[in-house]
C-alpha cells in the first residue's frame, strides 16, 4: 500500500507527502497551539481527511498542489482547536473536578456508548490484522509509528500507512448514517 491508485492509475504517495510536509504543518501547527500533542493529532488528521478526501475522486486537482491543499486543512484544523478552546474556557486537571462528576453515566449517554462502541468495533473488524494491529498499538498504547514498525517487523513508513488507513477507514465508517 505504497500509493494510492485508481483505475485511471493516479498515483498519489501519501507516505512521501506525509515525509515532506508533516515537519512543518507540525511546527505551524505547534506554534499556533503551543501543545505537541495537540499539533501532532492536528497533523495526523490533517492527512486522514485527505485520504478520505481522495478516494472519493478519480482525479484529483490541485491547483496549487498537494502541499497546498494540506496547509489548508490543517489551518482549518488549527482554527477548530482553538475555538473548541474559546468555548470549552481553560483545562482543569481532573483531580480538581473529580469530585463534580456523577459517576453513574445518564441512560442515553449509556445507550450513545454502547451503540458507538459496536460502530468502532465493527470498524475494526474490516481492518486488516496489520492495520488493526498498527492503530490499536499507535493509539491505545500510546506507541509511535516508528515503535509499531519496530513492533510488527515493518518501517516506520509502513507503520504509518497502516495507521492512516486504519484511521480513514474508521472515520468513514463512523461518519456513515446509522
Amino acid at each position: 500500500m505504497s500509493a494510492l491508485s485508481s483505475a485511471s492509475e493516479r498515483v498519489i504517495d501519501l507516505d512521501d507527502l506525509f515525509r515532506r510536509y508533516s515537519a512543518e504543518l507540525n511546527s505551524y501547527a505547534y506554534r499556533r497551539l503551543a501543545d505537541r500533542e495537540a499539533a501532532a493529532d492536528v497533523v495526523q488528521d490533517t492527512f486522514v481527511r485527505f485520504l478520505v478526501w481522495l478516494r472519493g475522486r478519480e482525479q484529483p486537482a490541485f491547483p496549487h498542489g498537494p502541499r497546498s491543499f494540506l496547509w489548508r486543512i490543517v489551518g482549518n484544523l488549527t482554527i477548530d482547536v482553538i475555538r473548541e478552546r474559546k468555548v470549552r474556557g481553560p483545562d482543569t486537571p481532573l483531580d480538581a473536578i473529580a469530585d463534580l462528576q456523577d459517576p453513574q453515566p445518564t441512560p442515553d449517554r449509556h445507550v450513545e456508548a454502547r451503540q458507538q462502541y459496536a460502530r468502532v468495533k465493527a470498524a475494526l473488524s474490516q481492518l486488516s490484522p496489520r492495520a488493526r494491529t498498527a492503530l490499536l498499538l499507535n493509539r491505545t498504547e500510546g506507541l509511535s509509528h516508528a515503535e509499531v514498525g519496530a513492533r510488527l517487523g515493518v518501517s516506520s513508513s509502513m507503520a504509518t500507512k497502516y495507521i492512516m488507513a486504519a484511521l480513514a477507514h474508521c472515520v468513514e465508517q463512523l461518519e456513515e448514517p446509522v
